[in-house]
């Protein structure tokens, strides 16, 4: 089955969908604002299945190296590892003394094994949010600062690159990666949107170093080249993509969450999982190093 054109998922339609990843050959996402974890296969639409149910927002997870099952998660105000079917352990609480109440957002794992984790003001304080560096012991360190609501961050194949945005702003900025420490340096602007063309949410990188990005209020998904000139864009009926991921048959299709909150009225499609096949493969997704 080849999708020529952005195609339902599923029947599930979620107010907030986020953290799509491709592991161990399925498609994971979370149901971000209920604190649900769930999966589904790449082959064919089907229900998704959900693996955890937290007490707490979920921003996103990452598999944990040697541990199929386990997860090192982007959850409430911190970091915690989730194993099993309800095993819970917090590393670190990373917001909850924020002067604004805020929670984490989006997070991934580099190809170093690095848990990347970033935070948000539940009233988008401007200023309010963080990116965390997370490297399996130890505290997070904090990384990028005075951020509004931290999306992203996404990689390139040799982790070298790091690519972060700030969504309301309708900022990426770039980053070079000291692939032995984690240090960032020589940020620079990637990506700066208009207003009238929506605002970055989760992005990937694919196999051929290009960045997908979803656009909140944008009814689209881009794919940008590594000069940052557009180099494709799929328009979508739905307004508010959140996230991107290259999973299914040779990494090559195209799965996007999408999300209904605050929508009024709303499309049919509003919150729905997409798929869509494309010609450039994506990158597997790396796991974190598993936390002492």
């Amino acid at each position: 089955m080849r999708l020529t054109e952005p195609t339902p998922w599923s029947n599930d339609r979620f107010e907030l969908g986020e953290g799509a990843r491709w592991v161990d050959g399925r498609l994971v996402l979370v149901d971000l604002l209920a604190g649900r974890l769930l999966e589904t296969t790449g082959e064919a639409p089907t229900p998704l299945r959900e693996l955890r149910r937290l007490d707490a927002p979920l921003g996103a997870v990452a598999p944990i190296a040697g541990r199929p099952g386990d997860w090192v998660a982007a959850t409430g105000t911190g970091i915690a590892v989730l194993t099993g079917t309800d095993g819970y352990r917090e590393l670190a609480d990373l917001e909850s003394a924020n002067p604004s109440p805020a929670r984490m957002n989006d997070a991934v794992a580099d190809p170093h094994g690095r848990f990347w984790a970033g935070s948000m003001a539940y009233d988008n304080t401007p200023g309010a949010g963080t990116l965390y560096r997370y490297t399996g012991s130890g505290a997070p360190v904090p990384v990028v600062t005075g951020l509004t609501i931290a999306n992203g961050p996404a990689f390139d194949a040799a982790g070298t690159t790091m690519y972060l945005a700030d969504t309301p702003r309708g900022e990426v900025d770039r980053f070079a990666v000291d692939p032995r420490t984690g240090d960032l340096s020589g940020r620079q602007p990637f990506l700066r949107l208009a207003p009238d063309e929506g605002v970055p949410d989760g992005m990937t990188v694919d196999a051929a170093g290009h960045l997908w990005v979803a656009l909140w209020g944008g009814y689209a998904v881009r794919r940008y080249r590594p000069d940052g000139t557009l180099d494709r864009e799929l328009r979508l009926p739905t307004a508010q993509p959140t996230s991107v991921c290259l999973g299914g048959p040779n990494l090559s299709r195209l799965f996007i969450t999408t999300a209904h909150h605050s929508l009024s009225p709303r499309h049919p499609q509003d919150g729905a999982l997409l798929a869509m096949d494309t010609e450039t493969p994506g990158l597997p997704t790396h796991p974190a190093t598993p936390p002492r």
